[in-house]
């Protein structure tokens, strides 16, 4: 559902932001009215935060749950049934209508009413609004497929086409390349600051940050198209692009009603049993002797030891196990059911684990053993893990470690390798980019499908369902895909 489907832009107050929303409960983060049909008397600065913090739910939160349960960090617990449509892979497109709102009425609309703003000397707002722009649009397309873009926006526009994969992916190339030009105004007149709740304005953070997400778009064509991948990555490359060392992430506080989206859903609605460790991840974590797994999962106390229920099973734990209670997500502030916990928009070990790809695959320079190590090494601090010897030990010798990685025979199974410590990375806490490169590349390999599926079920879901807002109000609605159609980029087996 768009803006222009549920408001009279007459009497539109857009931008009356609920900031922390849950696939069923809501908090104040910050308020903010402006009519959208008089983008010039906007204040872009003030509408920065909104974009922003917008995206941070639906990465927070809306796919975060999906990603998680779908890629098989976390599965729903015994206790309750609030995910249970989920894991049987049978949503209605209703599920999808508050996130498909809030990336086109929040997140989008906002980036473009500061686009559009005919405010001067905001240049570098602008050039952040576009990058969000063009992250927004990789999220959405990467989720749904085919999805309006250009006429997405504007609020006369009742019935917006809907866009292949392939131009919507040129058009995120296109934003991101308008980003750079605009981060790169020097001395702006009215410079972000801490408006700006990725950064705080840092342009050099920005910079490296569109890098990185151009490298991550241009990777995600590798099996639809991938003499233009190879050359976009190239002449990334020429650029000497610098990329992310530091997390992208929305941080949150205690107060205000200014806690993470994904804790407020949990905690403010009472269900803190709801999401609990799938036996999938905790299997792997446990075969590598990986030390993350305590801090990504409750152990059981005194221990260890880390209860999980295998995929979609709804089983009941034992009696103490519940009492402990052990196999919750959210073992430490680091967590992602903390309500410190950041929101990742891309982490530094993504970052490492991309740029080692695209050396892996030939297409860029640099030492691909080094960068997964980096990789490996920026996922166990942002765990609170910060003694380097004990990543070092576990990169030595896990089973899926170096040795994975050095051993590798092919290009393919180098990847393989480096896919596989990126799902470590991301458990948690990027739980939609870690299943969108499984469907991408089929890794990791170990991944099942739920035991709440239909018997008849032979593929995990590959894609969010249209939301029904749009099959009501879009004459130029596509119509329904299913769950187990590959969108463009992903692999067909």
């Amino acid at each position: 559902m768009r803006a222009k489907h549920i408001f009279n832009p007459k009497k539109l107050l857009l931008l009356v932001f609920i900031g922390v929303v849950g696939l069923s409960g809501c908090k104040k983060f910050l308020d903010v009215n402006q009519d959208p049909n008089k983008p010039g008397t906007a204040d872009p600065n003030l509408l920065l935060p909104v974009s922003q913090v917008a995206v941070g739910t639906v990465v927070g939160n809306y796919f975060q749950v999906y990603g998680n349960i779908w890629g098989q960090f976390w599965t729903q617990g015994p206790s309750a049934s609030q995910y249970r449509s989920i894991e049987r892979y049978n949503d209605a497109n209703t599920a999808f209508d508050q996130v498909w709102n809030r990336i086109y009425t929040k997140a989008l609309i906002n980036a473009q009413l500061i686009i559009d703003s005919k405010v001067g000397g905001v240049e570098q707002t602008k050039g952040i609004a576009y990058l969000t722009k063009a992250y927004t649009f990789q999220l959405a397309t990467d989720a749904f497929g085919d999805i309006p873009v250009g006429d997405a926006l504007q609020t006369n526009n009742l019935s917006p086409k809907y866009v292949p994969q392939a131009a919507v992916y040129d058009s995120i190339f296109t934003y991101i390349d308008k980003g750079i030009a605009l981060i790169g105004v020097a001395n702006a007149v009215k410079p972000p600051g801490s408006q700006d709740v990725v950064f705080q304005g840092d342009m050099a953070q920005w910079k490296a940050f569109a890098n990185t997400l151009k490298l991550r778009a241009y990777l995600r064509l590798t099996n639809i198209d991938a003499a233009k991948a190879s050359a976009g990555i190239a002449a990334l490359y020429a650029t000497n692009p610098v990329f992310l060392t530091k997390d992208a992430s929305i941080k949150y506080s205690t107060t205000g009603g200014n806690d993470n989206p994904l804790f407020s859903e949990i905690v403010g609605l009472g269900r803190p049993q709801n999401l609990v460790a799938s036996a999938t991840a905790v299997s792997q974590f446990v075969a590598n002797n990986d030390p993350r797994v305590v801090q990504l999962y409750v152990p059981v106390a005194g221990t260890t030891n880390v209860t999980s229920l295998v995929q979609g099973t709804f089983a009941q734990f034992p009696t103490a196990v519940v009492s402990t209670p052990s196999a919750l997500v959210g073992a430490s502030p680091n967590n992602a059911q903390s309500a410190l916990a950041p929101v990742k928009l891309i982490s530094a070990a993504e970052s490492y684990f991309l740029q080692a790809e695209a050396v892996a695959r030939g297409w860029a320079t640099g030492d691909v053993n080094d960068l997964f190590a980096k990789g490996i090494n920026a996922s166990f601090v942002a765990t609170g893990i910060t003694d380097p010897t004990i990543a070092a030990t576990y990169i030595a010798t896990a089973k899926d470690g170096q040795t994975a990685l050095t051993a590798a025979a092919s290009t393919e199974a180098k990847v393989k390798a480096i896919i596989v410590q990126k799902y470590y990375a991301m458990c948690g806490f990027q739980g939609f980019e870690a299943w969108s490169e499984y469907r991408r590349t089929g890794y990791p390999d170990f991944l099942i499908i739920s035991k709440a599926a239909p018997a008849s079920t032979t593929v995990p879901p590959r894609r969010m369902l249209y939301p029904n807002s749009e099959s009501v109000s879009n004459l130029n609605f596509p119509g329904t895909i299913a769950l187990n159609v590959p969108v463009w980029w992903g692999k067909k087996n």
